[in-house]
């Protein structure tokens, strides 16, 4: 019959656990006001970025192709990575835009049938 009945201490436990978790939530709700009250005020309108007097950048398309990797002499040593340049690319003088094989999806793993 003890086992049974509702003790009054268990209550008292969660009750206290219930007090607890709305102080941290309080606590909380407090915290994010003094950030949120330090931050810098959000921009005016006036104080948004405009565009530029020549109107909206436009999109450049030009094909680029890479440096070419040193050609190590026969019987010499290959280069470590740390002895190459930075490999930069530059403008193409060709404007024809360079296409992949027929039958060739162009990546790796892409799903097409390859180059037969």
């Amino acid at each position: 019959m003890q086992l049974a009945a509702t003790s009054g201490l268990a209550s008292l436990v969660l009750f206290g656990i219930a007090v607890a978790l709305l102080a941290l939530l309080a606590g909380g709700f407090w915290m994010n006001s003094r950030i949120k009250y330090r931050e810098p005020p959000r921009p005016r309108p006036e104080e948004q970025p405009k565009l530029p007097p020549e109107g909206p950048v436009r999109e450049i398309r030009e094909n680029r192709e890479s440096q070419e990797v040193p050609v190590t002499p026969k019987g010499g040593r290959p280069l470590t990575p740390y002895e190459l340049s930075n490999m930069d690319s530059r403008p193409s003088a060709s404007k024809e835009r360079p296409r992949w094989s027929r039958g060739s999806s162009g990546s790796f793993g892409g799903g097409g049938l390859g180059a037969h």
